[in-house]
């Protein structure tokens, strides 16, 4: 059959249009994605061909306020593996599961991915030396021993809860290691390059290097030497009394800078992984809460005195044993009382029924307002974590008894932080400052300082006239009452002991279980260092705060202020002696003296004497100094220094 030209003409522009609908379609397309899509296209093809090997950079130092450093980063090797050039990978698993200590099918999963680099996690990352060296010498194709770092604590266990310590990745997970890890960390670098899908280098792609920042340095207020002093007794009091913790704190009072802070039990930043996470994941001086008791008295004490409710000096209470306040009856810690006394022996004597006596003379809303205004029950904002904010009555909780029991520290809960910030505000002249460990951070290079925290006021809760009264009572509490373990020869001591109850787990309080501890402060005229030692269910041994933690306190003191060179000042109180009491003597001035001098004098301290001379030329201790009963005295005996003559010239006159 014949087709018409008609036919033909129409079917060939039928053919024509569509190709050329055709055409247009797969031009804008072209154009479309050539120009619109083109660079998305592009870099994600550059995704596929760019690899990445990250550099990472070191953290930075964590040092004390001297410039000791406490913590840094070490080398320590990592293994890395490049898949597409191992070349028997059943072998080269077995080898490196053996080295390892990991099981060969993980080993294989892992150097057999589609990757350019592979890093052997966690097992191959940051290994000692030896194994590193072991890996080495098996000479496998593809395995590689890159330099990596990890954390160093040079000091095991020391300051561990402050430190806190960083991950595998040099991250921060506790202490001032999290708190302060933007600081420390710093920003990795990276080396940029393309390849193939067999990790082959593509050519003429050029490498880019981004080297690494490292972390700044970060300076705490602690010092390590005041730091050393404290944890050296707080190990001697978990050697003899096995408690169930032990906290410790140590602070300026005149700025919140933590000079020292401890707890037991501890551990070793290095090696947490050992430790049961309730002993690295709390701080106890920060995240602790309990009955304060006593030590709580000083609080009520300077409110008392700020509202003209007391003359500690002219006022007397008689203490029968007991105090009643609506329907309950509330005993004093002393069977039987203390019978008549003054308001400043019922200071000295810590008086359970006189500081009833003192908060109701407040009465309910002043009281707690004082308690408020000091910064109990609220957070101290301490740079630390896991920091509690402590309890106190509530409003419409807050009745005749809980207003009697809270004046004595009892029925509140309250943290060691909290404690030692409120009572630096009592003695320091009434300035409560927050509390904290970072100093300031510096460039790691160049040293510069960056960045730095300075005292934080938060409001004057007392006059610097009732804080110097409140010295002077506390001082008093040393010499004379509850704290005398705590009485340091030659410096001006002030404090308070404390001996809460614990509250059972059904309500009610624990028998024979309390924490047990001592504030004090020195010098009492001009503070300097504020020191809190709280023991926690001391075994073997009287739970008073007066017996454990004041003794512990006083050497923290007496050792802290030698070091840091304050001038020995004897106190205006000496210590009343009660029996039982350590006696200590003044060593007399030998120098100068015979050997038979010494014979037929009387001294209330032996003496050892060596030497072939006939005359004292040096003794130890020094004289004046004041040591304890049945010390010894060392003197060296020597031939007697004659004194130069006098000459002259002729015309008489002396040289």
């Amino acid at each position: 059959m014949r087709v018409s030209n008609v036919t033909v003409r129409r079917r060939i522009l039928i053919v024509l249009v569509a190709g050329l609908m055709l055409y247009l379609t797969l031009g804008t397309r072209l154009g479309y994605i050539q120009i619109v899509q083109g660079q998305w296209l592009m870099d994600k093809a550059e995704e596929l061909w760019s690899r990445d090997v990250r550099f990472e950079p070191k953290r930075g130092k964590i040092l004390d306020r001297n410039g000791e450093v406490l913590a840094y980063n070490i080398s320590a090797p990592t293994v890395m593996v490049v898949p597409a050039q191992v070349k028997d990978p059943q072998q080269t698993a077995q080898a490196l599961a053996n080295v390892l200590d990991m099981s060969e099918e993980k080993v294989f999963r892992l150097i057999t991915q589609r990757e350019m680099i592979v890093r052997i996690n966690p097992e191959g990352r940051k290994i000692s030396n030896e194994k590193a060296r072991e890996i080495q010498q098996l000479g496998l194709e593809g395995v590689f021993i890159a330099e990596d770092s990890k954390r160093y604590y040079p000091y095991g266990d020391f300051l561990s809860h402050v430190l806190g310590f960083a991950g595998i990745d040099n991250q921060g997970l506790t202490g001032s290691e999290l708190i302060y890890d933007e600081i420390l960390k710093g920003k990795p670098g990276r080396v940029s390059f393309y390849s193939d899908a067999k990790g082959q280098l593509m050519p003429n792609q050029p490498e880019v290097y981004q080297p690494p920042k490292d972390g700044h340095n970060l300076v705490l207020t602690i010092d390590a030497n005041i730091q050393k002093i404290m944890e050296r007794e707080v190990d001697h009091a978990v050697a003899r009394y096995n408690p169930d913790h032990v906290i410790g704190i140590a602070m300026d009072p005149n700025t919140g800078e933590i000079l020292a802070m401890t707890s037991r039990p501890d551990f070793d930043p290095g090696r947490y992984q050992e430790y049961p996470p309730e002993v690295y994941n709390r701080n106890l001086p920060v995240f602790s809460m309990y009955e304060p008791g006593s030590t709580f008295k000083i609080i009520t004490l300077a409110a008392a005195l700020e509202e003209g409710k007391v003359d500690l000096h002219n006022e007397h209470f008689h203490d029968p044993g007991f105090i009643k306040v609506a329907n309950a009856r509330l005993h004093c810690w002393k069977r039987g009382g203390h019978g008549h006394q003054s308001f400043l022996e019922v200071v000295e004597n810590s008086c359970n029924p006189g500081f009833v006596e003192l908060g109701q003379r407040l009465g309910t809303e002043v009281l707690f307002d004082y308690i408020e205004r000091f910064g109990f029950g609220e957070k101290t904002g301490i740079d630390m974590q896991g920091e509690q904010k402590g309890l106190i009555f509530s409003p419409e909780q807050r009745g005749p008894v809980e207003t009697a029991t809270t004046a004595f520290g009892q029925g509140v809960a309250v943290t060691p932080i909290q404690q030692v910030a409120a009572v630096a505000a009592v003695i320091n002249g009434g300035y409560l400052y927050t509390p904290y460990i970072a100093k300031e951070w510096h460039d790691a290079e160049t040293d510069m300082v960056l960045g730095r925290r300075t005292p934080q006021l938060k409001r004057q809760v007392i006059s610097n006239e009732t804080s110097q009264k409140v010295r002077e009572a506390l001082e008093s509490v040393v010499a004379r009452g509850t704290g005398r373990n705590a009485y340091v020869e030659g410096y001006r001591v002030g404090g308070k002991t404390g001996t809460a109850q614990k509250v059972a787990p059904g309500g009610g309080y624990l028998e024979n279980n309390h924490i047990v501890s001592f504030i004090g402060f020195a010098p009492a005229d001009d503070p300097q260092i504020i020191v809190y030692i709280g023991v926690d269910n001391p075994k073997n041994t009287v739970q008073f705060g007066g017996v454990v933690a004041a003794p512990i306190v006083g050497r923290i003191i007496e050792d802290a202020l030698r070091y840091m060179g304050v001038e020995r000042r004897e106190s205006p109180l000496q210590k009343e002696y009660v029996w039982g009491d350590e006696i200590t003597y003044e060593v007399p001035n030998l120098i100068g003296m015979t050997d038979k001098d010494l014979q037929r004098t009387y001294f209330q301290l032996p003496i050892e004497a060596a030497g072939d001379g006939s005359v004292v030329i040096k003794q130890l201790p020094e004289p004046g100094e004041k040591v304890k009963e049945g010390s010894v005295i060392r003197v060296l005996l020597g031939e007697k220094i004659s004194q130069p003559k006098e000459t002259g010239d002729k015309k008489g006159r002396k040289d």
